[in-house]
């Protein structure tokens, strides 16, 4: 298979997976997080830590983009261990958690500041560059 029909289906698989997300949920973004039991999101997303900022992907283990952000999300754990939280929330698995966060397209990043404030949200592949210079914006070092 050619490497443009490979990028076609990538590109239609993703524009159907943002129908399905645009078409479940209708509504304004939530401005803060407040992720705790009971809440809808799913065990792979800790309970957010006082004062900490805090990165969101929202997403799938199934979506190409999300596997691409998956080394990623877990080399920033390490890296900012004690300074960010990191976590992962699978949409498939908990399609409340789309609602609650009002996603669109996966995956979706939201950065939280330290007061659990939304601060940046990214939709799609986001690099680890970009993320850091996010962070750098945030204050976070």
């Amino acid at each position: 298979m050619s490497k443009i029909w490979k990028i076609a289906i990538v590109v239609v698989l993703a524009a159907a997976v943002a129908v399905v997300i645009i078409n479940k949920h209708r509504g304004p973004s939530p401005v803060t997080d407040k992720t705790g039991p009971g809440q809808g999101v799913t065990a792979q997303a800790a309970q957010p830590v006082a004062g900490l900022p805090r990165l969101v992907e929202l997403g799938s283990k199934s979506c190409i983009p999300c596997k691409m952000m998956a080394p990623i999300l877990e080399k920033l754990k390490k890296e900012y261990a004690g300074r960010l939280q990191v976590d992962f929330i699978d949409v498939w698995e908990n399609p409340d958690a789309g609602k609650r966060y009002g996603i669109r397209v996966i995956p979706t990043q939201i950065f939280f500041d330290a007061s659990g404030q939304e601060t940046f949200r990214h939709e799609g592949f986001f690099p680890q560059d970009e993320i850091e210079k996010q962070l750098a914006q945030m204050g976070v070092k």
